[in-house]
């Protein structure tokens, strides 16, 4: 099962994170250098930094988890060596976009047995976005995973 269509991409009135990243380029199914992994930490930092500077502290664990979830897909699924997160607020809505680049498959739901290791990242942000009156999409190439939150309770 896939995740909903593309969102229309809305003009941010406010970037709050645009950060670029090489990762290394590896093969499916071969393991993410350590320095790759490190990235999903630090983009969970940034992320949470970034928001509670910017008076959204509210959403600030919610999007950290989003931002590190769809990060380790770009990672692992992505077979580019690029990765841009960006997040903007318009209109009281936080957008999480991260684009990968590469020609990996579309993220898609899965539905892991109990003793699955992996599979369960988007489940969590499909649960973040709805108990947040978003949403969450895969683009028509599968490049970019987006997410939007409403940023204030």
């Amino acid at each position: 099962m896939s995740g909903p269509a593309q969102r229309p991409t809305a003009s941010p009135i406010g970037v709050l994170v645009e950060e670029r990243f090489s990762i290394t380029e590896r093969l499916p199914g071969e393991l993410h250098s350590v320095v790759d992994g490190f990235r999903v930490g630090a983009m969970r930092r940034v992320t949470r930094e970034r928001l509670a500077s910017s008076g959204l502290a509210c959403v600030a664990d919610d999007a950290a988890l989003v931002v590190s979830e769809l990060v380790s897909n770009a990672i692992l699924h992505s077979g580019g060596n690029h990765i841009l997160v960006t997040l903007d607020l318009s209109d009281g809505v936080l957008g999480i976009r991260v684009h990968d680049g590469g020609p990996g498959p579309r993220s898609t739901l899965q539905r892991p047995g109990d003793d699955d290791e992996h599979g369960r990242g988007l489940i969590l942000v499909q649960a973040i976005a709805n108990s947040r009156h978003g949403a969450w999409g895969v683009s028509d190439n599968g490049a970019t995973t987006w997410c939007e939150l409403k940023a204030y309770p």
